[in-house]
């Protein structure tokens, strides 16, 4: 099972480093302000359509193994179904929108696409699972400091994505930001928890 658990760590941490490298590196593209998922719009969009397929994919197929090394069997399918969210947010791309890809007009549309809106689904999903498998972490394993760190990254990351929700609403000029740090900080963690699991 540790290949299983060392894919999960790599699509955990893969994910983070393509998108902050493709974010950084994107001509016309605002980390601060534009979403992780406008990157899979554009000329380059391929570079994060695939980060959301293949990294969601890593992530679910690591989680199979979570039971066997953690006997978190919540925990399992918390990781799995986030992976899975991963993929579907990556075969349903957003719309253009705020000013990306370049010539797009500065604001958001009064509609959206159906396509746009089974992104948004499988983006509440996500969004959820960032906190809620840490959250069911706390709950589930046995190790107190794997409680206690659990609970830290659990409550950073509703803060977090609670923080996300209301910026998106406000068109700020952080929410990509935010957004990030969300998405890092427990997908950092969830990386660890496979390398954790597939050490011992």
């Amino acid at each position: 099972m540790t290949p299983l658990l060392w894919s999960g760590a790599v699509g955990s941490w893969l994910f983070v480093a393509v998108f902050l490298l493709d974010g950084l590196t994107r001509p016309g593209y605002h980390p601060l302000r534009q979403p992780v998922s406008a990157l899979a719009l554009g000329p380059r969009g391929w570079i994060q359509t695939t980060n959301f397929v293949l990294c969601g994919l890593l992530i679910a197929a690591g989680a199979t193994a979570l039971p066997t090394a953690t006997d978190g069997y919540a925990l399992a399918l918390g990781a799995g179904v986030l992976g899975l969210a991963l993929v579907a947010s990556g075969i349903f791309r957003m719309d253009p929108m705020r000013g990306y890809p370049p010539g797009t007009p500065d604001s958001t549309p009064e509609e959206y696409s159906t396509r746009h809106q089974a992104h948004d689904w499988a983006g509440t999903v996500v969004f959820l699972l960032l906190p809620g498998v840490a959250l069911i972490a706390v709950l589930e394993l046995a190790d107190p400091a794997w409680k206690v760190g659990s609970g830290i990254v659990a409550a950073a990351s509703a803060v977090a994505v609670g923080a996300f929700g209301r910026l998106w609403e406000q068109d700020s000029p952080r929410v990509g930001l935010v957004q990030r740090a969300a998405i890092t900080v427990s997908l950092a963690w969830l990386g660890y928890l496979f390398a954790h699991g597939a050490t011992v």
